[in-house]
Order: C-alpha cells, then sequence, then structure tokens
C-alpha cells in the first residue's frame, strides 16, 4: 500500500512540477517577449508551489531525502538509535498533526466559510488550502510506517 501511495504521490509531484514549469515559461514569454504579462501565471506559479512544497516535504519523508544532521544519533549505542528516531518521529507527527491537519483543516473550513476566492481564478482558496491536510496526513503515515519499520528491525537486531 505504500509503494502506491508514494508511487501515486511521484506522478502528482511530476505533474505539477510541468505544469509550473510551462506556466513560468508563458509567464516569462508573455512579460518580456509580448509586453502583456498574463495575470493567471503568477497565481498558479503561487499556487502550484504551495502544492509541490507540502507533498514535495511528505514525499522527502518517504524516500528519506530531507537534510539531517545525525552526527550524534549515529554515535548512539543501537538502543539509543532506536529511541532518539522514535522520538524524532513522533515529533513529526505531533507537528504534522496539531500544524497541517488541525491547523489547516481550520484554514479551509474559515477561508471556505468566508467564500474567500483568489484574485485572479475567483476560486474559493480553501480548496488550494486543502493540501495543508492532506499533507499532514502523508506525513503522519510516512512516519507511522517508518516507525514500525523501526520497531521490526529493532526487535530483530535485539533478539538476533
Amino acid at each position: 500500500m505504500t509503494r502506491l501511495i508514494t508511487r501515486i504521490l511521484a506522478v502528482v509531484l511530476i505533474a505539477l512540477m510541468c505544469v509550473m514549469v510551462v506556466t513560468v515559461s508563458w509567464q516569462v514569454i508573455t512579460r518580456y517577449l509580448l509586453n502583456s504579462p498574463s495575470s493567471y501565471t503568477e497565481e498558479l506559479a503561487t499556487y502550484l508551489l504551495i502544492w509541490i512544497t507540502l507533498l514535495g516535504a511528505a514525499y522527502a519523508l518517504q524516500i528519506r531525502a530531507h537534510l539531517g544532521i545525525d552526527i550524534l544519533v549515529r554515535r548512539l549505542q543501537p538502543g539509543r538509535k532506536y529511541i532518539a528516531r522514535q522520538i524524532a518521529y513522533s515529533t513529526i507527527i505531533v507537528f504534522a498533526l496539531v500544524a497541517l491537519v488541525f491547523g489547516g483543516g481550520w484554514l479551509v473550513y474559515v477561508t471556505l466559510d468566508l467564500n474567500q476566492l483568489s484574485a485572479a481564478f475567483q476560486v474559493p482558496v480553501g480548496y488550494v488550502y486543502t493540501v495543508l491536510p492532506l499533507s499532514g496526513l502523508l506525513i503522519t503515515y510516512y512516519c507511522v510506517v517508518a516507525m514500525r519499520g523501526l520497531r521490526a528491525s529493532h526487535h530483530c537486531s535485539a533478539s538476533g
């Protein structure tokens, strides 16, 4: 299941990046070659960047591509290393649930309730913000999967 979710996430990120490249390229063409900048491309590029950043954070967590300073953790004994990693993943889960799922969900609710519309597209901004709780759920899921993997490998090395 995790592989499928990660594969879908990768395809979505690739598609969003492609749309972003086309959007920014069109913005440059209309601004500098046609002397008539498109009003939609800047807003679309901003929203795409938000989605790419937040979904990309979840993807990077899954493939362990985030930068990390593990100078101390590397020197720990296996048992303490396991505890340090569990604490790190637990902290990420708390942040993802509180800030992204709860806070982002609240932001989606408020902007939809107030019927806040985007300037150029005139679509509810709450739809753009749905990436906050979505990425929070993905990050939480990937952390739980990683913690289970740590637990399984820790039990195997402790018993073996």
